[in-house]
């Protein structure tokens, strides 16, 4: 099981679409997937539809006595399942904090269920805390939503660096997110972000309306807009990730 995680340091830059978006994409070319919600606000869970609720709370999923399979929920779509989010992660920092390897807990309660699934998909809350240095040292790679601005470009910096000191490290990702093509800073942008970030990937998301009616139809985009301009992106976003994790 390939093990990702749709990961930035900065917030508001599409973590949790990318997350839905491939996790469906990723069904559609064959893969048994597992959708991982670590963000207390449960907006993933919310998108497929499931009951934000973890057993026990942050607390007993985390301990000796923690289990991912408890958890797991079925979805609309067969091929994909969730581990759903809750309020109670919002101490997942301090219950990870009580364990004996805080940094290893999400790799061990992923291990037990990786033959019944091919791609885990992480959706992380921003920041960089104990909880994204545990996802660092569960995930094969960082998938990370870089959206063309300076600030944006910054926090992708940041994190690489942060990486390079903390080895040993998942590969880094990125790749443009909710881009706007009428905007030249915007273009310049994404061109120096292609040409001078190794590892940067080719496909750019839109900044499109298809994304935000997710929050009406609470489905990923290629259930009801399967043609937009969006859903080719992040089939085509899949499939630029896909190369690099199984090359």
């Amino acid at each position: 099981m390939k093990v990702l995680a749709s990961y930035s340091i900065k917030g508001g830059v599409g973590k949790t679409t990318t997350a839905v978006n491939l996790a469906q994409q990723a069904a559609a070319s064959g893969s048994r997937v597992l959708l991982w919600d670590l963000d207390p606000q449960g907006a993933a869970t919310f998108f497929v539809r499931v009951k934000p609720s973890v057993k026990g709370g942050a607390d007993r999923l985390v301990s000796t006595t923690g289990s991912l399979a408890a958890n797991i929920h079925a979805t609309n779509d067969p091929a994909v399942h969730i581990v759903p989010a809750d309020f109670s992660l919002r101490h997942l920092d301090l219950a990870l904090d009580d364990t004996k390897h805080p940094t290893r807990r999400l790799a061990a309660l992923l291990e037990p269920i990786a033959d019944r699934y091919d791609v885990a998909l992480l959706d992380c809350a921003p920041g960089i805390t104990l909880t994204s240095e545990a996802v660092f040292g569960a995930a094969d790679a960082l998938i990370v939503p870089t959206i063309p601005t300076t600030l944006s470009e910054r926090t992708l910096d940041q994190l690489t660096s942060f990486l390079s000191e903390h080895p040993p490290a998942p590969m880094v990702l990125p790749f443009v997110s909710m881009f706007d093509r009428r905007k030249r800073l915007q273009r310049d942008i994404v061109e120096h972000l292609m040409a001078d970030v190794v590892g940067f990937l080719p496909t750019a998301i839109p900044n499109a309306s298809v994304i935000e009616q997710m929050n009406i139809h609470r489905s990923p985009i290629a259930d009801f807009a399967p043609k937009s301009p969006a859903a080719m992106a992040y089939q085509h976003l899949w499939a630029d990730i896909a190369a690099r994790i199984w090359s």
